[in-house]
């Protein structure tokens, strides 16, 4: 299958690698080009952990080129970089094409639907819950896979062309696709915005001064206790719609292999083995990404919900006063979908 991908980092990278791997004509765009311009210059994608070998995908120079015969449109760029693609893509897409979102933020598929919509086209949007791939980059051409995830949730809209959908993303990825009941309870099984928050939040000075530090063996028992009670509240406002979604244990037992037990005691199982090292700069998407495109939408839909967050509202203005910069108005999605309800959010599942 010809499959376009619409970024240039390291889950960029890992998607690429390990859909050359299972046989896919693989195109990569790259919105600076930068990224790009070793692979474009002909020298092979490396890929080493749980990919590995050397890779040939082509480079295009546009949006338009990378999607002109392509079945299947993968975005993989952090959440700032959604309303962008979206925008550049929008005009390009195709009635037979499949869109792909690894991972979903921010209801950025509302968008990109909203924009199709005046062009009259209607495409089959997979949002994933998580990305596909772990890893990180480690040069323009050379990309570290830490993991390739056993279960992911996905969801599709419209939900009427869920099973092309599912279909594309099995062929893509293989057979490690769940189906949740909707962009509503895949915004609310993305576990990385609270998570980060207390990694971030509880080792940030670790990051500012650039050291290397295992993430797992520093989330102790405190750091754990903070997670477990920000999943409470991500657990109420699922409640709050009849939504069944995994708690942090759960995700944490099927993502990493160990015995279901407090997140701590799980932790403590998984740091045995090396890996991984948390951020090494202010400068991480654990922030920059999370804060903006994950927390803030947590807390906009617990707001509508009427459920209350203290811990989520709380961590977003400490950690903006730290950076000295407010994230929750740092989200170019949020206000381009209007008024959003609990009406319109219940229909979403």
């Amino acid at each position: 299958m010809r499959v376009a991908i619409l970024g240039a980092g390291a889950i960029a990278y890992g998607n690429a690698a390990l859909m050359c791997q299972n046989g896919h004509d693989v195109v990569i765009w790259s919105p600076s080009g930068r990224r790009t311009a070793s692979i474009a210059a002909g020298a092979p994608l490396h890929a080493s952990g749980a990919v590995s070998g050397s890779f040939h995908p082509r480079i295009a120079s546009s949006c338009a080129e990378a999607l002109a015969g392509a079945e299947a449109i993968v975005v993989a760029v952090p959440g700032y970089g959604h309303r962008f693609i979206v925008e550049t893509a929008a005009p390009h897409v195709r009635d037979d094409q499949v869109v792909v979102f690894s991972s979903h933020l921010s209801f950025a598929a509302l968008y990109l639907t909203k924009l199709l919509g005046e062009r009259g086209v209607v495409v089959p949007i997979a949002t994933l819950a998580t990305t596909v791939t772990t890893g990180r980059q480690t040069s323009l051409d050379t990309v570290y896979v830490g993991a390739i995830r056993a279960l992911l949730d996905v969801a599709v809209i419209p939900k009427e062309r869920t099973a092309r959908a599912m279909e594309v993303c099995r062929t893509l990825f293989g057979d490690r696709f769940q189906q949740q009941t909707g962009l509503l309870a895949i915004a609310l099984s993305n576990l990385n915005p609270q998570n980060h928050l207390a990694i971030a939040l509880c080792n940030l000075t670790r990051m500012e001064l650039g050291e290397k530090w295992g993430q797992n063996e520093n989330i102790t028992s405190a750091v754990a206790r903070f997670i477990e009670a920000l999943d409470l509240e991500r657990l109420a406002i699922a409640h709050a719609f009849g939504l069944n979604v995994r708690t942090v244990q759960e995700h944490f037992c099927l993502s990493n292999d160990v015995p279901l037990g407090t997140l701590h005691e799980m932790v403590r199982n998984r740091a045995q083995r090396p890996g991984p090292f948390g951020p090494t700069s202010l400068d991480s998407r654990y922030v920059t990404e999370d804060m903006p495109f994950g927390l803030a939408p947590t807390i906009s839909i617990a707001s509508i919900a009427d459920v209350k967050v203290p811990l989520h509202e709380s961590g977003l203005c400490i950690v903006s006063a730290l950076y000295g910069r407010d994230f929750a108005a740092e989200n170019d999605i949020l206000p381009r979908l209007g008024r959003l309800t609990r009406e319109m959010l219940a229909e979403l599942g």
